[in-house]
């Protein structure tokens, strides 16, 4: 096997023929192989990796397992490659179940699928472009929560423009007519939405890790390409298909909506009845769950990172117990080959090294093999990688050990500065689209108490329940800057429709303004959970994809979602609107205006 893939050494600057390394049981025979091709180039680490599998699998007999740094990036690669069939076929097969039931029609649901579809397209295309004049990070994470969020977030825009539409056809006769109020209606709200969820997800741009940074313009760009169809396309296609897209359950002109009896009318009820009550107990319970948190995993390891043990993963555990008296993941040194010597016996006589080995040179720097007598990725190892880091100056120690490690702190650096970006910005576009500083005070602590509650459950389910040891570095920022971003999306549409209430009652029709936040709820709480389940189902997809980030974020992003649309803005910030009043609208002018008086009644006649 050494021979064969020394064969294929000139192909791929392979450094020498491969020695064996027999463990002390003698069962085990390691052997290091090292290219000085692939580097950065993921195709060339790729070809590397399939043809020293091609060769070592072929031996008759021997189990025969490829693992190291190389070939388990390459089987992560392999999983990403494979994420985007899958991903895209079961997101538009559990939209459309949703779309189906939601609508009850043989045909509407097909319209914004298909449009939602063509703007997935359309966000391929943008994200093709970024990359090709700007050099935006393309990842297979990024792209695959683009086109959940091209789903997610489309498909929400989606049924507030249709809901409306369909009230308006009841009260205009041509379809025309009744998109343009359906557009004057909630368009501005859809804008505004998407305008914040982009805005959010910009700040990502902050961040030092390129996989962080790269995934602010992809999911800006989907949510873009989401709403600018969902605005166009979508009300031309509805508008040419008249009323009959509507069938069985057809609007006809002037006919008014059988009464039924609403769930949300229920739930603002009871949340209006003792709004004090409701808001302390949901308080409470957010932040219980919250609690949960404390028990989220560690940082997951590498070979952790699966959720299906692919071959590197085996091999190397399979090295682990062959292997038990030194690591099997090198810890490399890089140092300048003028100090080679110096450094080599630096390496040697620091704490937790088990031995080091000069190895390949160039360009002035020589390459120093360290093995550490720590397991990868323990306290212990990353104890010796530190030391050495702080006694070597002017040298570089990296692998993949060392990359966790400055994984970690990055994204701990990320949090601190994105986070805050994230809230002020956020805050700062609701105070302007609200003019009120109050409503989005709540707004932004409520969508904050939801993003605690969801880490929190995830904390309780991730190790127990889904057997995960460990959780992904990135998750806190990334499920925080999607569920404030999309949170907001939704209290957006509820707080739009309230103001409108709000305004209504002043100019003396409506409800009384003590009623505008039930109001609100009732009109717009079924088609914010028809959205919110929507959002939720297409983030739960990615708990059905290969790797634990993805599925851990999956989860986080939809349980979030449905907490905020169930709980939060059903109860909580309906029962803090009913609690302030109008001082929900502070300092803007709806606070200071007055109710205006109750119609004088007739005296009585005597009888």
């Amino acid at each position: 096997a050494a021979r064969q893939v020394a064969a294929i050494g000139r192909q791929h600057e392979l450094t020498g023929t491969p020695r064996s390394v027999p463990s002390r049981d003698g069962t085990t025979l390691m052997y290091p192989v090292t290219s000085n091709e692939p580097g950065t180039d993921e195709k060339k680490r790729d070809a590397f990796v399939d043809d020293v599998r091609g060769v070592a699998h072929d031996q008759g007999g021997l189990t025969v397992q490829v693992g190291g740094p190389g070939a388990m990036a390459t089987d992560a690669a392999d999983v990403y490659n494979a994420l985007g069939g899958p991903l895209l076929y079961t997101t538009v097969a559990v939209v459309a179940v949703l779309l189906i039931l939601i609508y009850r029609s043989p045909l509407l649901w097909l319209v914004p699928l298909a449009v939602v579809g063509m703007a997935d397209y359309l966000s391929t295309g943008v994200a093709y472009g970024l990359n090709q004049a700007f050099g935006t990070t393309v990842s297979g994470q990024s792209t695959g929560i683009m086109t959940v969020l091209v789903f997610g977030a489309g498909t929400d825009y989606a049924l507030l423009l249709v809901s409306r539409y369909r009230e308006e056809l009841r009260r205009h006769e041509r379809p025309y007519d009744a998109m343009r109020a359906a557009l004057r209606g909630c368009g501005p709200a859809v804008l505004a939405s998407s305008g914040t969820v982009a805005a959010g997800l910009l700040c990502l741009l902050a961040a030092d890790l390129n996989s962080s940074r790269g995934m602010g313009p992809l999911g800006t760009v989907g949510v873009l390409c989401a709403v600018v169809a969902m605005l166009t396309l979508l009300p031309a296609l509805l508008v040419l298909l008249g009323r009959r897209v509507f069938w069985p359950l057809v609007p006809a002109y002037g006919s008014t909506p059988k009464a039924r009896r609403s769930l949300f009318a229920a739930m603002g009820n009871s949340a209006g009845r003792r709004p004090l009550t409701v808001l302390a107990s949901g308080a409470v319970l957010l932040g219980a769950l919250a609690l949960g948190a404390l028990n989220l995993p560690g940082a997951i390891k590498q070979q952790d990172a699966f959720v299906d043990k692919p071959e590197s993963v085996a091999a190397l555990e399979t090295l682990a117990k062959a292997y038990p008296e030194r690591s099997a993941q090198p810890i490399d040194v890089i140092t300048p080959t003028d100090r080679a010597e110096a450094t080599l016996a630096t390496v040697r006589g620091a704490h937790g090294v088990a031995g080091a080995q000069p190895g390949r040179s160039g360009g002035g720097w020589t390459e120093i093999s360290v093995i550490a007598s720590a397991p990868p990725q323990t306290a212990g190892e990353t104890a010796t990688i530190k030391e050495l880091r702080h006694e070597l100056t002017g040298s570089y120690v990296g692998g993949p050990s060392a990359q966790q490690i400055d994984l970690e702190d990055t994204n701990s650096r990320d949090r601190l500065i994105v986070i805050p970006i994230v809230l002020v910005s956020v805050l700062l576009i609701l105070i302007a689209l609200l003019r009120s500083l109050v409503a989005p005070l709540i707004l932004v602590a409520a969508v904050v108490a939801v993003w605690g509650a969801a880490l929190g459950i995830g904390g309780l389910v991730f190790g127990p329940l889904f057997g995960f040891e460990g959780t992904d570095p990135g998750l806190g920022l990334l499920s925080f800057v999607f569920l404030v971003a999309l949170g907001v999306d939704y209290g957006i549409f509820l707080m739009h429709r309230m103001r409108e209430e709000s305004l209504r009652s002043i100019e003396g029709h409506g409800t009384p303004p003590a009623s505008a936040a039930l109001t609100a709820l009732r009109t717009t709480g079924g088609v914010i959970a028809s959205a919110g389940l929507v959002l939720a189902a297409t983030f739960a997809v990615l708990t059905n994809m290969g790797l634990v980030q993805l599925v851990e974020l999956g989860f986080v992003i939809a349980v979030g979602v449905l907490l905020d649309t169930f709980l939060v803005r059903t109860y909580l910030v309906t029962s803090a609107s009913v609690a302030l009043g109008r001082k929900v609208w502070w300092p803007g002018r709806l606070s200071r205006t007055p109710d205006p008086a109750p119609p004088a009644r007739e005296p009585e006649p005597v009888s």
